[in-house]
């Protein structure tokens, strides 16, 4: 098997530093509590393993030549996304309302106070669905790492070579970045700092999914 490894890892490592919607799931989610961090970026990757294993079979070429397929791929990303920035705009919103009765230190206990069941399930849905919901992923591996498989061998093992790889890196990455937001949760905690949180993050994943709606209707 024969790959291109430091060309592959360059792309990679580029198209992680790059944010995206993954970006702000995993960060808000670590902001909230660092095992729902985490469990956002294991929900990331084990989505990025349904795309690599699309890629792998060539699910992933039906649905790039399907244009209604890749439509509707993109329009409930779109629509997950929007769906992600109302409840964050909303939560903010009642913030705000109660602020007169909250304090840093109460916003800090009712996080804690959330089982970690219930907070690993939420963070590795909102990671999961976040990124196999996203057609751009699909196209990572559909248009991007195919470039870095050569002849010699088998195609497929070396799709899942590589793919596997990217995976790894990410769980690197996305722990990393979990450990750092995870130290601005003091920051977060407090109500005037945590409402303005969660209306940029809102308004972005808003933005974000009005903008793949829009790319749709255009395209149409």
């Amino acid at each position: 098997m024969s790959v291109d490894l430091i060309g592959f890892l360059g792309v990679v490592l580029v198209a992680y530093v790059v944010p995206g919607p993954d970006f702000l799931v995993v960060v808000r989610s670590a902001a909230e509590h660092p095992s729902k961090g985490r469990a956002a970026a294991v929900g990331a990757q084990a989505g990025l393993c349904v795309h690599m294993v699309a890629a792998a079979i060539g699910l992933s070429v039906i649905a790039a030549r399907s244009p209604v397929v890749y439509d509707a791929i993109k329009l409930l990303g779109a629509a997950y996304l929007i769906s992600l920035g109302v409840r964050a705009v909303l939560a903010a919103r009642r913030a705000a309302r109660q602020r007169h009765e909250s304090s840093a230190a109460s916003c800090a206990a009712l996080t804690e106070t959330r089982s970690a069941g219930a907070r690993w399930r939420s963070g590795f849905a909102q990671g999961f669905f976040t990124n196999v919901l996203n057609p751009k992923a699909a196209l990572f591996f559909l248009s991007i790492l195919p470039q870095f498989v050569h002849g010699g061998g088998s195609a497929t093992q070396q799709i899942f070579f590589l793919g596997i790889l990217d995976v790894l890196i990410g769980i690197v990455y996305w722990f990393v970045l979990v450990a750092v937001a995870a130290r601005l949760r003091t920051l977060l905690a407090r109500p005037k700092f945590r409402r303005r949180w969660e209306l940029t993050t809102g308004w972005l994943f808003i933005g974000i999914g009005i903008g793949i709606g829009v790319g749709v209707a255009a395209a149409a």
